[in-house]
């Protein structure tokens, strides 16, 4: 793994994203199989004995962002899960983002 400076939007994609687990919807799919299909390529295990969906969502883009600037794919296998990885984060941004506008509006905002 290389060493790398956190960007200030990468920052703010996770502290966008709710501290806790959220429902990503019909893209829950695609995310957690992103999460797993990088665990089982380059041999890791980051969430030991969590369901995918008990993941706090800024805990798991966190981690992926740590992945994505941070793995080297040695190997194809590795390369098509590292390759998910920059689509999966936007799109965890995104539903968090979501989440965040859907928040201030109950509240009339």
């Amino acid at each position: 793994m290389k060493d790398y400076i956190h960007e200030l939007s990468e920052q703010r994609m996770v502290k966008r994203a709710p501290n806790r687990p959220i429902d990503f919807g019909a893209d829950r799919g695609y995310i957690f199989s992103c999460l797993k299909d990088v665990e089982h390529s380059f041999g890791l295990q980051e969430f030991p004995g969590l369901a995918p969906q008990q993941i706090p969502a800024r805990v798991l883009i966190r981690q992926l962002i740590v992945w994505w600037r941070t793995l080297e794919p040695a190997n194809a296998s590795q390369q098509t899960a590292y390759a998910r990885l920059p689509g999966t984060i936007r799109l965890i941004d995104t539903i968090s983002a979501w989440w965040a506008e859907r928040a201030g509006n109950a509240h009339g905002d």
